[in-house]
């Protein structure tokens, strides 16, 4: 009689694995497999399903027809510079601000219109571009830390939205205010400033032909750490008075308690004007050093635009034009 005898590796039929049961552990297994490598292109689709929520959809519509009254006595800054060196306190106090500032939504965004008009009424930024003028204009930039650049801005005359407001006989200065959001701009939860950040012009300089609303720049739109998706341009007074992501435009007629008159009235007044006669309590106004360059060159009064500006401060002999 043959007698079998088990080998060690051996297993009563009992024991194995029913094929049911290891089709459906190898799927698992597979899965799982699969899923590992998935899983990294699931993030990036959300990630990208994100940034085309809060993309800006106005970008096809740049570059905008560039004005040719608007000229330039210096080469345009490489964008390199002025869009990596900033000045955006909401964002911190340094220039480097540009990562920080991406937290920064730009869309929806909502500009409220205010005060002193015959109708308030709030307009999200793409439907205002819709009624607004566009084109590109080139300016110059000088900041009161006497550093200066030369930059293609894209957007509208001020005067326009002016218009578009239609504000009363009794109105005399227009208060802009920046957004303000702690939880994106760690800036802002530094108590000791009075935000949200608050500036203003009177009406002539707002419907002077040279003020303007940022839109783009660089023939595209304009960076978060620039001020997207709406900012000034005063290219005759120094930075400061030009706020940035501007929600609200209010007309009044009282002169407005600005961020930095605020803040130190004795070195940021509210009559910011470009003028290398008066220098800051702390530094000379003579020069200026051009960005991207070691470059310093003589400043100019009105920053170069007195034929377009000058006429605005007659009978202001007695005011410092600085402070």
């Amino acid at each position: 009689m043959l007698i079998r005898r088990k080998r060690g590796w051996e297993l009563p039929e009992a024991a194995a694995t029913p094929e049911a049961v290891f089709v459906q552990r190898r799927a698992l297994v597979q899965a799982m497999g699969l899923g590992a490598l998935l899983a990294p292109l699931a993030i990036d689709a959300a990630q990208a399903a994100e940034d085309k929520a809060t993309a800006d959809p106005s970008a096809g519509l740049y570059p905008f027809k560039r004005n040719p009254r608007y000229t330039l006595d210096r080469p345009i800054t490489d964008p390199k510079y002025a869009e990596n060196y900033n000045n955006f306190y909401e964002f911190g106090s340094e220039k480097d601000i540009a990562e920080q500032a991406q937290a920064l939504k730009i869309r929806p965004w909502t500009v409220k219109i205010d005060g002193m008009v015959e109708k308030p009424f709030e307009i999200g930024i793409d439907d205002l571009l819709k009624k607004m003028p566009l084109e590109e204009r080139l300016y110059r930039h000088r900041c009161v830390e006497a550093w200066s650049m030369a930059v293609p801005w894209s957007g509208f005359a001020m005067a326009a939205l002016v218009a578009l407001a239609k504000p009363l006989g009794s109105a005399k200065y227009v208060r802009t205010q920046t957004f303000l959001d702690s939880a994106v701009a760690p800036g802002q939860q530094q108590f000791w400033y009075p935000w949200p950040y608050i500036e203003g012009v009177t009406m002539a300089e707002a419907t002077n032909e040279l003020a303007f609303m940022v839109t783009g720049m660089y023939g595209k739109p304009v960076p978060k750490q620039d001020g997207a998706p709406l900012r000034l341009a005063l290219p005759w007074k120094y930075g400061f008075k030009s706020a940035k992501s501007i929600v609200r435009l209010s007309f009044i007629e009282q002169r407005p308690a600005t961020f930095w008159e605020t803040v130190q009235g004795d070195e940021y007044g509210f009559w910011a004007n470009v003028n290398p006669a008066v220098p800051h309590p702390r530094w000379s106004q003579a020069t200026e050093r051009v960005l991207g360059s070691d470059e310093r060159v003589p400043t100019l009064i009105w920053n170069g635009y007195g034929e377009y500006v000058a006429h605005l401060y007659d009978g202001m002999t007695g005011e410092k034009l600085f402070m």
